[in-house]
């Protein structure tokens, strides 16, 4: 299993992006290096574990387009948690998010999905105070869901509109715009799998973050 990871700047973490590949021995020493700059900017609050899953007629078009794909899948998934988050309704603040990104399963099929690490809470909009998150909850699934499914086609339908996808064997027809959209309309309606891992203390959130890449390692 291959992964990637990813920490996302906002005004409430300004860390600047990394991405490191995990899949090969010799890049281990990078992605633990990483790993541990990330555990020494942990806060003392509960941390929550969001995954965000691709559905199987994506993975299909993400196999042949990696970089693209899942790129769009780390932009979509931080900005999916990133707005809802902003929302008065919800939270109300701006927070930051960590994310690895797992493209095989254990069953070493091709299954595209990010682990998101966030902290419970944000930097109020005028930046001078903490907003948490209520107890054992931090945002709406469904919510979370329906927003990124909608900005991830959105990426996928431009990202096809200036030729950026490549298509092959029995996707060789969704070079056509209409085909595309046909093959894209029944995932306009169906529920993509977003879910929230139970909260731990900010203590163990290096341990979430070091078993997603460590699963990476082990089951390439």
């Amino acid at each position: 299993m291959s992964s990637a990871a990813k920490s996302v700047p906002t005004r409430a973490s300004p860390i600047t992006p990394a991405a490191i590949g995990t899949g090969p021995k010799c890049q281990w020493p990078a992605a633990a290096a990483w790993l541990a700059a990330r555990e020494a900017e942990l806060l003392p609050v509960p941390y929550f574990h969001i995954v965000f899953t691709l559905p199987a007629p994506i993975s299909a078009i993400a196999y042949h387009n990696k970089p693209s794909v899942y790129g769009l899948l780390f932009a979509a998934a931080a900005e999916t948690l990133t707005t809802i988050a902003a929302d008065c309704k919800h939270l109300g603040a701006d927070i930051g998010v960590t994310a690895v990104l797992h493209s095989w399963g254990q069953n070493l099929q091709h299954h595209p999905h990010v682990h998101c690490i966030v902290p419970g809470g944000g930097i109020s909009p005028d930046g001078k105070r903490w907003i948490a998150c209520r107890p054992g909850f931090f945002l709406p699934v469904r919510v979370l869901s329906r927003l990124f499914r909608r900005l991830f086609l959105q990426g996928l339908e431009a990202m096809h509109a200036v030729g950026e996808l490549q298509f092959f064997t029995d996707l060789a027809t969704l070079k056509d715009a209409h085909e595309f959209r046909a093959y894209l309309a029944p995932l306009r309606t169906t529920e993509w799998v977003v879910y929230a891992k139970k909260p731990f203390a900010g203590s163990q959130a290096g341990l979430g973050l070091s078993r997603a890449l460590y699963a990476s390692r082990r089951d390439r």
